[in-house]
């Protein structure tokens, strides 16, 4: 529709409320110094010539947010309060601009303010006489439909799928008819401005959206965008956690070390199998999520874990460590001791740790080193072994 009049509705009533409202609703919260809605209305105002022609629905209590919000706009604003469902605050807003008669209008939602002046472009180019155009992504995700109590029940074939986004635009009048007769039907279900239109048999084109139009919809998005627009950096949340633990040596015909039975003239002495290696490696997994050491779990003074394989103690820690959003980078163990010689085990130890904690056999590292004859360690009264894990809590503070 070339040298078409355009108008723009931006959504603004909605209360946000998966993103929380102690800091009010999100349309109103700062994300880089600027509120969502401003820098939505911006996002408008800096692609366009619209005059008078931009509308934003808000709700009737934020008057004064959207007053403050809007001081200092370099688009001329205008406002209707909304109604109960977005549906009908968007119906308000196409009334609101019936005395300009433009020939497009723009729908857009607050929540997303990094809509750019390309996927603007492209959508009112693709809006025809008789059809709309929204801006959509082809979905990558693999899609799965849940039941009621949350297990799959489909895998559903995302070929020909798509993510839709806004603003999404259509000829002016046809699609404040379409809107009327919703609302005369008493249908208000729909869950975007193109499923109205489809409704009422207008055509809607689909036109290449943006992967940074994104929609805020939690505390988290809102948080991560104003770190992003202060230019700071997320944290990514790695923690090392760090273990020692020792064994007395006495006669015996074998040693547990990581988990690998090697043949010795002595045995180490404890309550489970006395595996320095796993015991250390379960202090320093439970350290990076402060959850206590491998006394607080498996007490020496509790029968049910005397003679236990110490690789039970390590599976618990990764749950743990699990349980508390973490993922294993690596695990590094030392041995401290003068024999048995370790070299030849080395390959099995490392194999053995890296199946009892989910990591690649390049993320796990086994060492050891003599005392130089000092010491308990030197005397061969007993074995010692330090151990340090590295974890990734979460996807970024």
């Amino acid at each position: 529709m070339p040298n078409s009049k355009v108008a723009v509705i931006i959504v603004a009533a909605g209360r946000g409320a998966r993103a929380g409202q102690a800091a009010g609703p999100k349309q109103y919260r700062e994300i880089g110094g600027r509120t969502v809605l401003a820098r939505s209305i911006d996002a408008f105002a800096t692609t366009a010539d619209l005059g008078d022609r931009l509308v934003v629905v808000i709700h009737p209590d934020d008057r004064d947010r959207f007053e403050l919000a809007t001081a200092s706009s370099r688009q001329p604003v205008r406002s209707v309060d909304g109604g109960a469902t977005r549906q009908d605050s968007v119906r308000r807003g196409l009334e609101a601009l019936t005395d300009l008669e433009p020939d497009i209008v723009l729908i857009h939602d607050a929540a997303r303010p990094f809509v750019d002046a390309g996927t603007i472009a492209r959508v009112v180019a693709g809006v025809g006489n008789a059809w709309g155009a929204i801006p959509a992504m082809a979905v990558s995700d693999t899609l799965k439909r849940a039941g009621d109590a949350g297990d799959i029940t489909e895998t559903v074939d995302r070929a020909g799928l798509y993510a839709a986004q806004t603003p999404q635009g259509f000829p002016y009048a046809a699609v404040l008819a379409a809107h009327r007769a919703a609302a005369e039907a008493g249908l208000d279900a729909f869950t975007d401005d193109a499923a109205i239109a489809e409704w009422a048999g207008m055509a809607v084109r689909l036109v290449e959206g943006s992967p940074e139009n994104l929609k805020l919809t939690r505390n988290e998005d809102i948080i991560r965008a104003d770190r992003i627009l202060r230019g700071e950096a997320e944290l990514i949340d790695v923690r090392t956690g760090n273990g020692y633990d020792v064994h007395q040596l006495v006669d015996g015909d074998h040693v547990t070390l990581c988990g690998v039975r090697i043949t010795h003239d002595q045995t180490l002495l404890g309550h489970s199998d006395a595996d320095v290696c796993l015991h250390a490696l379960t202090d320093a997994l439970l350290a990076t999520c402060g959850a206590g050491d491998i006394g607080t779990h498996f007490p020496p003074s509790e029968e049910e874990w005397r003679g236990a394989a110490s690789h039970i103690f390590v599976r618990r820690a990764v749950e743990i460590v699990r349980e508390h959003g973490g993922r294993i980078a690596n695990a590094d163990i030392t041995l401290i001791c003068e024999a048995p010689k370790v070299a030849p085990h080395r390959e099995a130890m490392r194999r053995a740790v890296a199946e009892m904690t989910g990591l690649d056999l390049f993320r796990v590292s086994v060492k050891a080193t003599t005392n130089e004859t000092i010491g308990f360690v030197g005397r061969r009264e007993g074995i010692a072994a330090l151990a340090t894990a590295s974890v990734i809590y979460g996807e970024g503070r």
